[in-house]
Parts: structure tokens; sequence; C-alpha cells
């Protein structure tokens, strides 16, 4: 659902508009020799972008971390597979991009690298899993 939303905002209305509130920056820095500089400072900001991006999160880990009706070792062994798969996988598609792609573009991919990893763990892992569900038939 998280993944599905994400999609939705970030191609319709995701533009930093919706839900303007006050927040807490560990450190702020938008332009040189502004006043508003500095470590722990209040401003206003748009969160939809990290409630979404939240959700994403959750979602993914709920969603490939919850538990199987049969938990043994060989379910085990396909997490761990397809986690480490899935990080391998994801820093030979970021390399690709360091390479190939630039500008704003890139920002874009870096966005989306947060989320590749869990989405990537999720389709082997299940990929894998379904695999050895027809191999045990």
């Amino acid at each position: 659902m998280g993944l599905l939303t994400g999609i939705i905002f970030y191609k319709t209305i995701l533009d930093g508009e919706l839900l303007q509130t006050n927040v807490l920056v560990l450190y702020n820095s938008d332009r040189f020799f502004d006043n508003n500089n500095g470590f722990f400072k209040i401003i206003e900001n748009g969160i939809l972008d990290e409630i979404v991006a939240i959700l994403i999160i959750v979602g993914g880990l709920i969603v490939g971390f919850s538990k199987e009706k049969i938990e043994d070792e060989f379910i085990f062994q396909l997490r761990k597979t397809s986690l480490v798969w899935a990080i391998i996988f994801n820093y030979i598609v970021l390399i690709f991009a360091i390479v190939f792609v630039y500008n704003m573009t890139f920002f874009e991919v870096l966005i989306f690298n947060m989320f590749t990893p869990l989405l990537f763990f999720i389709i082997r892992f299940n990929f894998l899993k379904y695999k050895s569900r027809n191999y045990d038939e």
C-alpha cells in the first residue's frame, strides 16, 4: 500500500505544499549566508513526502520479514540469501546509475535507492519461495 501511495504521490501531487507544518531539523542549510542555517532549527516544511517514505519502508519491512506459516531453517536460508543478493544487486544498479545517470535524474535515482533494497529482497525471496514450492511438487 505504501509503495502504491508513493508512486501515486510522486507522479501527481508530491510537491511539498501539502501538510505544511513546523518541524525540527538536525541541520538546515537552505542558502549560503542565510540566518536560518545551523543545527537544531525549527522550519516550516511539507511532511507528506516523509510520511509516504515511512509508509513504504514500514510496509516493506512488514511484507519482507513477517513470519511465514512454516518458519524453518530453509526459510531462514532463503531470507538470508535473498537479502545478500538484494544488497549486491542494488549496489550493481547504483554503480550503473553513477556511471550513466546525471543531474536531477541521478538525485531521483538516489531517492528511489532508499527503497530498492527492500523491493529487490521481497521480489527475490518470494521468487525463491515460489521456485522451491514448485520443485517440491
